[in-house]
């Protein structure tokens, strides 16, 4: 698929339809993750297996979207950003439409690694060329485009809960994914790209703070084990302590997604007055404040509504802002991005398949305990990235 050439010079008016493009984008990325909770029980009895062995199918997702990331980073250096992303949304389109077909395990589980490295190179794609866009501006217009995420993760849920109650099954609500992908692809077909921030083979080891790196790897490690696990088995986790129904639970994942959505909204003007490692530590404390009221409570269906839409609020910002903070102090490159987003990929992909592994025998409240462990682990990283940070030098 062909793109436009890549246009440095960028007026107001191609900076805002790239803008919308990205943030359509990352509403589809939002949808898709958020619709793979509400809907496991129904894969798991569609492909005749038990939860448990969805802990492979996490593995898969998560291992397909660790190598789209690294090839994400290899092709955005390389090739006009457009043209990578309107291709990779088109393979996407379609295997979403497959999911609802797949009637064996093995194939399922193929077809959630290839749509695993299509969403690492789409996520990788979107998060470069918004900071390629926007340059030392990009902090609002990055949080713009992970408030659509949130918004996607609102609506998926939603869409899915309507689809269940009016056909009685998921097919409608995978499909209605693939076919709202179309429009986006053709926007990102047709608009030059952004050019680089750092040039193929300009950048110098010495612009790069390695050890930092390595703790904001660590960092997106723990973090998104935690968004992970309240996103994919918060529904499960209020069926099995018997708050909610299938129909709840799922509008359970709503609301943690639309207190996600409201965060994000609220953290674009936030974080153009809030230095990023403010930001990021009053979130940290309130996502432990939030999960607490789920720990103390256990069995309030309120308690676990507040704690949830908390949770979504308090994380709202997080990844965004980290990345922010991460430009600040270096020189952000499709390279240095897709090691970032391995790291996420990583931390999604082990708590993910460390809960479905355990949660049937040991019970809910694995879900909780994940999160908490995450939590503070990736407190205690942020603390330790404060003391070795320095901003980086204009170049």
């Amino acid at each position: 698929m062909t793109s436009p050439p890549v246009n440095a010079a960028l007026t107001p008016s191609g900076k805002l339809g790239k803008t919308a493009s990205y943030c359509a984008l990352f509403m589809l990325l939002g949808m898709l993750v958020a619709v793979i909770g509400p809907s496991l029980g129904r894969l798991a009895e569609q492909t005749h297996t038990s939860l448990g062995l969805f802990s492979w199918f996490f593995v898969a997702r998560s291992l397909g979207y660790l190598a789209g990331a690294l090839l994400g980073g290899m092709l955005y250096d390389r090739l006009p950003g457009h043209a990578v992303m309107a291709t990779a949304l088109a393979f996407s389109a379609l295997l979403v439409a497959l999911i609802p077909l797949a009637s064996w395990y093995w194939l399922l589980l193929l077809v959630m690694s290839v749509l695993g490295i299509a969403s690492g190179v789409l996520d990788v794609g979107g998060n470069t060329l918004l900071v390629w866009l926007h340059r030392e501006k990009s902090a609002p217009f990055m949080n713009a485009a992970h408030f659509f995420f949130g918004l996607g993760g609102f609506v998926a849920p939603v869409i899915l809960a309507q689809v269940i109650l009016r056909t009685g099954g998921i097919r409608w609500g995978y499909w209605s994914l693939a076919l709202l992908a179309l429009p986006v692809l053709m926007s990102l077909a047709l608009q030059s790209s952004p050019a680089p921030l750092v040039k193929q083979g300009q950048a110098q080891a010495g612009q790069v703070n390695w050890p930092l790196v390595v703790l904001i790897v660590l960092f997106f490690f723990a973090y998104v084990g935690a968004e992970r696990a309240i996103g994919d088995w918060i529904a499960s986790y209020a069926r099995a302590t018997e708050l909610a129904d299938e129909v709840n639970a799922a509008y359970l994942t709503s609301f943690f997604w639309a207190a996600m959505t409201i965060g994000r909204l609220l953290g674009i003007p936030i974080s153009a007055r809030l230095r990023p490692h403010n930001l990021l530590l009053i979130d940290l404390l309130g996502c432990l404040l939030s999960l607490g009221l789920i720990l103390i409570f256990p069995g309030s269906w309120l308690a676990l509504q507040a704690g949830a839409s908390g949770l979504g609020l308090c994380m709202a910002t997080i990844y965004p802002t980290m990345l922010t903070f991460a430009g600040s102090h270096m020189a952000i490159s499709g390279r240095i991005t897709s090691i970032f987003f391995i790291g996420s990929g990583l931390g999604g992909m082990f708590t993910s398949w460390l809960v479905s592994l355990i949660f049937e025998p040991l019970g809910a409240r694995v879900v909780t305990s994940a999160m908490l462990v995450n939590l503070l682990l990736a407190l205690g990283l942020f603390i330790v990235m404060l003391r070795i940070a320095s901003p980086r030098k204009k170049i």
